[in-house]
C-alpha cells in the first residue's frame, strides 16, 4: 500500500505543480478597479511606464464601442523626456500636478464619422457622437490602466493648437483631452458621490 501511495504521489504531484505554475496570477476584479481608480494629481518619479505597457493599454482600448464601429479615437503618446516637457507647457494649471507622470496621451477623434451616414449627420448631435465615442475609449483607457497598476488624470485644460503642431495632428481630428499616465505617489482620498436617486430615475 505504501509503495502504491508513493508511486501515486510521484506521478500526480509534478502534474499539480506544473498546473499551478502554468496559471497566470489573478488580476484585480472589475469592482476593485472601479473602487481604486482615482484622478491622480501626484506621481512617483521613480517609476516609469514603458512603450510595451502603453501598447498593451491601447490594445485593450480598441475594444471600446463606437458608432457603427467607426473607431474614430486616436492617441498621440509622449514618452520621451523632450515630448513630455513640451506637453507640460501646454496643459495650463495642471503642469505642477503631473510633472512626474511617465507619459502623456493626447486623445482626439476624427470628425464626420460617428453620428454620420453617407456623409450626412443622422441627428442633431452630429460630431458630438465622436466626442461621446472618444469618452468611451478614454473610460476603457483609465480603467485598464488601473487594472495594470497604473494611474491617470484626464485634463481638459490644454492648448489644442500647440498640441496639434507638436504631434502633427491632422485638421480633421478634434483634440479632446490630455491624459497623464504613471504611478500614484500617495493614496488619494475617496471622493463623495451624489446620492444615487439624484442621478438615476426609475419609471
Amino acid at each position: 500500500m505504501n509503495k502504491f501511495l508513493s508511486l501515486l504521489i510521484a506521478g500526480v504531484l509534478p502534474l499539480l505543480v506544473a498546473g499551478c505554475a502554468g496559471k497566470a496570477p489573478a488580476g484585480p476584479s472589475l469592482d476593485d478597479v472601479f473602487a481604486s481608480r482615482r484622478s491622480i494629481r501626484a506621481y512617483d518619479a521613480g517609476k516609469t511606464v514603458t512603450e510595451a505597457q502603453v501598447r498593451e493599454l491601447m490594445a485593450a482600448v480598441q475594444n471600446a464601442p463606437s458608432w457603427a464601429n467607426q473607431q474614430p479615437s486616436k492617441y498621440y503618446v509622449a514618452l520621451s523626456a523632450e515630448k513630455r516637457a513640451a506637453v507640460l507647457e501646454m496643459i495650463g494649471g495642471n503642469k505642477e500636478r503631473v510633472a512626474e507622470a511617465s507619459a502623456f496621451l493626447v486623445s482626439t477623434f476624427e470628425t464626420g464619422k460617428s453620428g454620420f451616414f453617407r456623409g450626412q449627420q443622422t441627428n442633431e448631435i452630429g460630431d458630438g457622437w465622436g466626442a461621446y465615442d472618444n469618452g468611451l475609449s478614454n473610460a476603457y483607457l483609465v480603467l485598464k490602466a488601473r487594472a495594470m497598476g497604473m494611474d491617470t488624470l484626464i485634463m481638459g485644460m490644454r492648448d489644442s493648437e500647440a498640441l496639434r503642431a507638436l504631434f502633427s495632428i491632422p485638421e480633421e481630428e478634434t483634440v479632446m483631452a490630455v491624459i497623464a499616465l504613471g504611478y500614484r505617489a500617495q493614496e488619494p482620498k475617496e471622493p463623495v458621490h451624489r446620492p444615487l436617486d439624484e442621478v438615476v430615475k426609475f419609471f
